[in-house]
């Protein structure tokens, strides 16, 4: 089967999971998303509020017709992830509703990281930059646009505390209800910094994965409801491909040789590799081939586990770590990610709760980026991989840095050996500074 965009044609049997297609676009107004397909059988179904097929029960993604598109039209878009509306499956007219506009955050040249860590060409993509100070906007954002054309009123989550911001922020910046389930352990400062928005915010006894199967049957009681990560997951995973995007842009429009990813459920790993093949097969960038490597905490790391002992199965674990953002014991794109790492010659690595808050202080000391746990996972097994020869140092290589320290502040305020306040004189000054 091909399509045709502009003058290239597109073979899709090349593409794994089916997403560049021929065909009409949806009624719905939703771009250039034509259909569904399903990740496993390839079975196509229409635009709705499904995510699991009727066929074999596999999961769902948006399958698109894209349209000519040029860097051009791309660069004179939004300073958002809008500017690459015509790549995603929102309706045209996306920025006319009020939304949080994330996005286009800094990629930065990380040469005193670099050095520390033995590499050459290292960048830091900093997503601590979005409104609420994660990658998850992004994702959210789409979910939303999606929503509204799906015809649902409220915005709710399942969440580890990232979704939870942007879920409930989101939905006060659109004047939409939002409900948000969080598992009763998460960290108070992502706890605080969901419930200033206002909405309908429920601790749950147990773990995400619980608080998650507990959302999925909440989202068929309540027609309404669009769970941004279960009903409407389909939809609301493409966001994660801007993050390729934004890289391959801010790289001058080529791609990187290496990305490290963390992984909570995967989802984010693999759809940055779409975006990625998109911009490749819509020649957007020149394709080149490049290596795709995963980062897992060690108190959750189910596909790190399954990659080790070269498993394709993704055995679920029980989360105890303090990179809880991280902590989903059954990935859902756990196999996808192992199939993405394994396609593009990566790997994956897990870190330990100590390796993960020397990799936040790493970063903070030799770059000025205080990351969550999560950057700490990726910094400290960028650092592992290097070591152990499957990173290569010489290649240009991208850390995706995905959340803000100043929601995990608890992760490192035993390891900083602050100082007793001194006596207000100069000399009470050299003192304390050794001098």
């Amino acid at each position: 089967m091909t399509g045709t965009l502009g003058t290239s044609t597109i073979n899709t049997e090349t593409i794994n999971t089916g997403t560049i297609s021929t065909g009409t676009t949806s009624e719905l107004g939703l771009g250039p998303a034509r259909q569904l397909v399903c990740r496993e059988c390839g079975l196509g179904a229409p635009l709705a509020a499904e995510f699991a097929c009727a066929e074999c029960f596999g999961p769902l993604e948006v399958g698109y017709d894209f349209e000519c598109i040029t860097r051009l039209d791309i660069e004179s878009g939004p300073r958002s992830i809008w500017r690459y509306r015509r790549l995603l499956p929102v309706p045209d007219d996306v920025d006319e509703y009020p939304n949080t506009q994330p996005g286009l955050t800094r990629l930065i040249h990380a040469e005193r990281l670099a050095k520390a860590l033995g590499m050459r060409r290292l960048w830091v993509k900093d997503d601590t930059g979005n409104p609420t100070h994660s990658f998850k906007d992004r994702v959210v954002a789409v979910a939303l646009a999606a929503a509204r054309q799906l015809g649902f009123s409220v915005l709710a989550c399942p969440s580890t505390g990232n979704l939870a911001n942007a879920v409930a922020a989101a939905a006060a910046r659109a004047g939409w209800q939002s409900v948000v389930l969080i598992p009763s352990s998460l960290e108070r400062a992502k706890v605080l910094t969901t419930a200033v928005y206002d909405g309908a915010l429920i601790a749950v006894d147990g773990t995400y994965d619980d608080v998650n199967r507990l959302a999925t049957e909440l989202a068929a009681e309540h027609e309404d409801w669009a769970f941004v990560n279960v009903n409407v997951r389909p939809y609301y995973a493409e966001g994660s491909k801007t993050l390729g995007y934004e890289v391959a842009e801010q790289l001058g429009w080529r791609l990187p040789d290496q990305v490290v990813v963390p992984i909570g459920s995967g989802s984010q790993l693999t759809k940055v590799d779409k975006g990625f093949r998109e911009l490749s097969e819509l020649g957007l960038v020149q394709p080149a081939p490049y290596r795709v490597f995963g980062a897992q905490a060690s108190g959750c790391s189910p596909v790190s586990a399954a990659f080790k002992a070269g498993r394709d199965v993704v055995v679920p674990v029980r989360p105890d770590t303090i990179a809880r953002s991280l902590a989903i014991g059954a990935p859902a794109d756990g196999p996808y990610a192992l199939d993405t790492v394994r396609r593009t010659g990566g790997a994956i690595e897990d870190a330990t709760d100590e390796e993960v808050v020397e990799g936040i202080r790493l970063l903070a000391r030799t770059e000025g980026i205080f990351a969550e746990t999560a950057g700490g996972v990726t910094v400290a097994c960028a650092k592992k991989l290097v070591e152990d020869g499957r990173l290569d140092p010489d290649a240009e290589t991208v850390l995706l840095i995905t959340g803000d320290g100043l929601k995990t502040l608890d992760a490192v305020e035993d390891h900083l050996g602050l100082r007793a306040p001194v006596a207000p004189n100069t000399m009470a000054i050299r003192t304390a500074l050794g001098r």
